[in-house]
């Protein structure tokens, strides 16, 4: 037996004597770990942790789909909005991500909104090295629906980290002026998933801040600060007007609306 083990031990000791016995060995076998790829990794753990809350908090029952619906109108002209008669209850996971496809691809309201202010910045020729012609309307139009599709994403991204209420929810009250304060003031304050606490527009306002920065990139002179906070202003601007034709939607509707003939037989 001991002649059987005598070959092995040449290669034995030649094994022992490759193998690294200090931490510098181990490291001269091991690839150094590149920065960027650290970076990465921590990128995705800050992530996790914060899409983290979004999953936890979804305690509430799922709704009926009549309920849903309800829950999840858009105009095409002002938006995501909450009718009076129905009461206002925080969005699931799933309602988040199917309100922002009806606000971001599916409804016109993007592309009227685009066309609009595509339409403002050609009479204005802005930006001036995009030419009046076709070419230059249609650089506007790509430029604009860009711009806000990317300030949709990420409003939608920041509401729901932050849980807030994406959607304008009409006055319970009835006379004009209480409607029009409460119009003006959910322009700039909106609610936390109790939907009763009032919170700042954080979300929304720093999506548009971050938006025209980014549309920059794109455009002639790259401003990033200018484009940015000229964003921010078209926003609250923007948000009064739809909020307002929200408020006031159904008397708008009802001036234009003709009355249904009346049924009553005639004798």
């Amino acid at each position: 037996m001991a002649e059987e083990r005598r070959p092995l031990e040449p290669v034995l000791v030649a094994l022992i004597a490759q193998t690294p016995s200090s931490a510098e060995g181990v490291s001269a076998r091991r690839p150094a770990v590149k920065p960027t790829y650290a970076i990465r990794c921590l990128s995705l753990m800050v992530f996790g942790l914060l899409s983290l809350p979004c999953h936890g908090q979804q305690t509430t029952p799922a709704p009926s789909q009549a309920d849903s619906d309800k829950q999840l109108k858009v105009n095409w002209i002002y938006g995501a909005y909450v009718a009076k008669d129905v009461p206002l209850t925080p969005l699931t996971e799933k309602q988040r991500w199917q309100l922002y496809a009806r606000q971001t691809y599916t409804t016109p309201g993007i592309y009227l909104k685009t066309a609009v202010f595509a339409a403002g910045d050609h009479i204005s020729d802005s930006p001036s090295d995009w030419d009046g012609e076709w070419s230059g309307f249609g650089r506007r139009v790509a430029s604009r629906h860009g711009q806000f599709v990317i300030q949709n994403s990420l409003a939608a991204v920041a509401n729901g980290l932050l849980r807030y209420e994406p959607r304008y929810d009409r006055c319970r009250c009835e006379r004009f002026w209480p409607r029009m304060g409460h119009a003006t003031v959910r322009n700039f304050i909106t609610y936390d998933r109790s939907e009763t606490k009032k919170r700042p527009q954080i979300g929304l306002y720093s999506a548009a801040l971050a938006a025209g920065a980014i549309s920059s990139t794109w455009k002639p002179g790259q401003q990033p600060w200018t484009e940015g906070y000229r964003s921010v202003i078209t926003q609250a601007g923007f948000g009064m007007v739809t909020n307002v034709l929200s408020e006031f939607a159904p008397e708008i509707v009802g001036i234009f609306r003709k009355p249904k003939p009346s049924s009553t037989p005639t004798r």
